[in-house]
């Protein structure tokens, strides 16, 4: 594939809070991957646009909200890769494309947005998706790019890092880049996953799906959802500008503050062995229409 993805970046976090309880924090920088395709979502992404291109298809069509980093995602990776896109949107009440929706469009997407009601009925919006467009002619990603290909495309976020580790933690949606790092982990290593879900529970049977009963290197933390999915508090805002001015590292509150917060929280809870060196993988959400 033609595309310039950008080597990750590491770095290292000094900070009191893990000098003290004798830990060191990386942060792997995902987020600096690519403009706009970066983050876990290359990797949800390469192998479904290799498929894409296999089966002949000549359209992607996803789903996702508003402010949806996987419909920006698509929308550039189709563009890049030559494909037609189609971006089928939670929530008709919009009188007009937010910042991101418009971006998308730029890039060639097709919206069709339709109600919330519709969208959780996923019979009835395959149907929907059956009747606007010819199925024969669309590739379909599912919500997030979360499938197959996807977990298979995650277990290489962790390939070619040069600097010895014990516990990797991630920000977790659909528990897809979790699983794939879960299954290229060496045994005696472990991987956290911090919901950014309310009632994120349930991410603990995604994931046992992806990687089978038998492996036992990866957990879910539920406690630091703030709220639910895009939702926050002034704690964690205040954490978020926080860390920014002084490490110089961009979090969205969606995914990526929630993780660090939770890190932060465990260290000082106690939660890491002594010595454990940590590294959290920047997912990246941080959209800037340049």
């Amino acid at each position: 594939m033609g595309i310039v993805i950008r080597k990750p970046l590491i770095q290292e976090i000094q900070d009191d809070s893990f000098k003290n309880k004798k830990l060191q924090l990386f942060v792997l920088r995902l987020d600096l991957l690519h403009e706009y395709i970066s983050g876990n979502k290359w990797y949800k992404l390469k192998y479904n646009l290799e498929e894409a291109q296999k089966q002949g298809k000549r359209t992607l069509l996803t789903f996702g909200g508003a402010y949806s980093n996987h419909i920006i995602a698509t929308a550039a990776a189709a563009k890049e890769f030559g494909f037609s896109a189609i971006g089928i949107i939670r929530g008709d009440e919009l009188k007009e494309p937010n910042e991101r929706l418009l971006f998308a469009q730029e890039m060639g997407m097709k919206l069709l947005y339709v109600s919330r009601e519709l969208y959780r009925e996923k019979e009835k919006l395959m149907k929907y998706v059956n009747e606007a467009v010819d199925i024969n002619e669309i590739y379909i990603l599912p919500e997030g790019g979360s499938n197959d290909l996807a977990v298979k495309g995650c277990r290489e976020i962790l390939n070619n890092i040069d600097i010895n580790y014990d516990i990797v933690c991630c920000a977790c949606g659909t528990g897809t880049t979790l699983a794939g790092i879960a299954l290229s982990l060496k045994r005696d290593r472990a991987v956290i996953g911090f919901s950014s879900l309310k009632g994120g529970a349930f991410l603990e049977k995604e994931v046992q799906n992806y990687v089978g009963m038998e492996m036992h290197n990866w957990s879910v933390e539920t406690n630091y959802h703030f709220g639910g999915y895009a939702k926050s508090t002034s704690e964690l805002l205040d954490f978020i500008k926080g860390f920014n001015q002084k490490h110089n590292i961009e979090l969205d509150y969606v995914y990526t503050g929630k993780m660090m917060y939770g890190i932060f929280d465990l260290a000082k809870k106690n939660r890491f062995i002594p010595g454990s060196r940590i590294l959290a993988i920047h997912t990246g959400g941080l959209y800037k229409n340049k």
